[in-house]
């Protein structure tokens, strides 16, 4: 009997020893996976994998799992604020997020016409790159944004995904007969750690007038910026520190469906992806030096050259080459029937500045109606420059005072020279011209929110801080 007592302790010491050891074992687990989450959570941003549908009705109040990304085009849909306009609205549209993407809500502290948007983890750190040694060159990021329609229908429903490669017939509109468009844009990250964008309904507009030119429907202007906010946000450790840079921010649309007569594809794609950028030219803001292509031309009157298609910029490239083979920055074209008139460089518009008159070719078709190019001249206007748009002889560079590039990619870049028929006219004294550095000056600060935004051009992504989250809000 004692040795069968001493057996009964023994056996229950022995299971209740087991039982405190998987309870630490248990415990110790779990803050192992909690670690890993909270791992996980600063390398992405992001949460768990979730679907939500955003509800009208909880813009202005309620704690909702939503997340808006693109207008319905339900008229029943409660209206909604528009970001650019007290009075214009846009319903909602619901949308499938995937793989780890912000876990959304909305804030109820208080009645706010403002669209409040998805709380993300507390942890703003910036993705572990070299920030100062930006270039612009791609650097793949999170997430891209992909939407599609068929043929003489609508696009209605868009998602995040993870960046990737996508998948494409061989048979593929745009791979066939190169339909499809693209469009150039960038955030800015201000000192109070807030993102800006500069104009993007203009980049939707100029879509949608590219995508009747070449037979596609198109997202409407709506859709267009609440995809681009949405895919931002969901990249936003990617936004350049101040003065480091900017994202830039790429839409495309494209036919993806298979045709193998010509005709237009039966399927449309609307994708968009980012990737932080430093400048365009590698001389940086130094002046650059183009050569005038007096034998290959960019565009024809009545073809493409007015609209962001795809195909433009291939026809470039031989030219582009040879300059750049050569020393030259880039290549300055000239139109196709006259062969005397300025039409612009491969990749930005250009502008000659003589007796502080700013002159610049005319959009006729022939060239692209850039949306830098069009800011450049409101602000010229604005401060005082007389601007006109007409036709600019190549002549006219030989004794003008100024030269400048304006685009997305480049902003403003000064001309150090230009060379026509092997003669090098050269401009300024290695930097920007006094013309040229005041539209420069005054467009960045506004585009990185360094001055009052009087022209009502940029959209604020508000990151609101707190001890347990970032809210974000859309004005």
């Amino acid at each position: 009997l004692p040795q069968k007592s001493w057996l009964v302790r023994n056996s229950r010491a022995v299971d209740a020893n087991q039982k405190i050891k998987l309870k630490n074992e248990t415990a110790n687990g779990g803050r192992e996976r909690e670690r890993k989450r909270q791992k996980e959570e600063r390398v992405f941003g992001v949460r768990s994998e979730v679907e939500f549908e955003m509800e009208s009705s909880a813009v202005l109040g309620g704690l909702q799992p939503n997340f808006p990304l693109c207008p319905s085009r339900n008229p029943s849909s409660t209206p909604l604020l528009h970001p650019f306009s007290t009075s214009h609205s846009s319903p909602s549209l619901s949308v499938k997020l995937q793989k780890q993407l912000p876990l959304a809500s909305y804030q109820a502290a208080s009645p706010s016409p403002f669209r409040r948007y998805s709380t993300f983890n507390e942890t703003s750190e910036l993705a572990d790159i070299e920030w100062d040694s930006l270039g612009f060159a791609f650097l793949a990021t999170d997430y891209m944004y992909v939407m599609k329609c068929a043929q003489g229908e609508n696009f209605s429903k868009g998602e995040l995904q993870r960046f990737g490669n996508i998948e494409l017939s061989p048979s593929a509109g745009v791979l066939n007969y190169g339909q499809g468009l693209f469009e150039g844009m960038k955030a800015y990250r201000k000192q109070d750690g807030n993102i800006l964008l500069f104009r993007p309904e203009e980049n939707a507009l100029r879509m949608r007038l590219g995508a009747e030119r070449m037979c596609m429907p198109s997202p409407s202007v709506e859709q267009f910026v609440e995809a681009v906010k949405a895919t931002v946000l969901a990249n936003k450790r990617w936004v350049p520190p101040p003065g480091k840079g900017s994202l830039y921010i790429r839409p495309l649309l494209m036919g993806s469906g298979a045709v193998l007569g010509l005709a237009p594809a039966p399927e449309y794609t609307f994708l968009i992806y980012v990737s932080p950028v430093g400048n365009y030219f590698k001389e940086g803001v130094a002046p650059i030096n183009l050569i005038v292509e007096h034998e290959l031309h960019r565009a024809t009157p009545g073809g493409t050259g007015g609209v962001k298609t795809i195909g433009n910029y291939a026809a470039v490239l031989k030219a582009q080459s040879a300059a750049k083979a050569k020393g030259y920055s880039d290549v300055l074209y000239l139109d196709c029937v006259h062969k005397r008139y300025l039409e612009e460089v491969s990749s930005c518009n250009i502008f000659v500045v003589k007796d502080n008159i700013i002159s610049t070719p005319e959009i006729k078709g022939t060239i692209l109606p850039g949306i830098t190019r069009k800011s450049i001249i409101d602000v010229a206007r604005s401060e005082g420059f007389q601007v006109e748009e007409r036709q600019v002889a190549v002549d006219e560079l030989l004794d003008a005072d100024e030269v400048f590039c304006t685009g997305t990619a480049v902003v403003v870049s000064p001309v150090g020279s230009i060379t026509y028929h092997g003669k090098r006219v050269s401009y300024g004294e290695g930097g920007f011209g006094a013309v040229s550095e005041k539209l420069y000056s005054v467009l960045t600060r506004l585009q990185m929110g360094l001055t009052q935004d009087k022209m009502d051009w940029t959209v604020e992504i508000l990151i609101q801080t707190t001890s347990h989250s970032a809210m974000v809000l859309i004005l």
